[in-house]
């Protein structure tokens, strides 16, 4: 995908994420998982579990939480933070639905990895 260089970044449709699913979009920072809960909300998160990596993108998604495939840690699409007694963290990124165009601000991600 070729990022153009303004603030938002357009990654897809919310059709092309199924419902309680989510999409990896790959940029120059890294993977991106992009969620889709059942109440049609959508969230954006570093695509890697703060425990061992695992693939979020894999993972079930259940209110605004996403449990990781490998070891069920259960990490917060709001904030990031691994819920309960697991302790972590991985980067939200700004997503931003304009009549169902998902678009992402990849100056955070930049910004973050300063």
């Amino acid at each position: 995908m070729n990022w153009p260089n303004e603030n938002w970044h357009p990654i897809g449709d919310i059709s092309d994420i199924p419902m309680r699913g989510a999409r990896c979009v790959k940029t120059p920072q890294g993977k991106i998982a992009v969620f889709r809960t059942a109440e049609n909300e959508v969230f954006a998160i570093e695509d890697h579990c703060p425990h061992k990596g695992g693939p979020l993108s894999q993972g079930i998604v259940h209110g605004a939480a996403v449990t990781c495939p490998l070891h069920n840690w259960v990490i917060s699409l709001e904030t990031g933070k691994a819920l309960g007694a697991d302790e972590g963290s991985v980067r939200t990124i700004p997503v931003r639905n304009e009549d169902g165009v998902l678009s992402i601000r990849l100056d955070s991600l930049m910004m973050a990895a300063e």
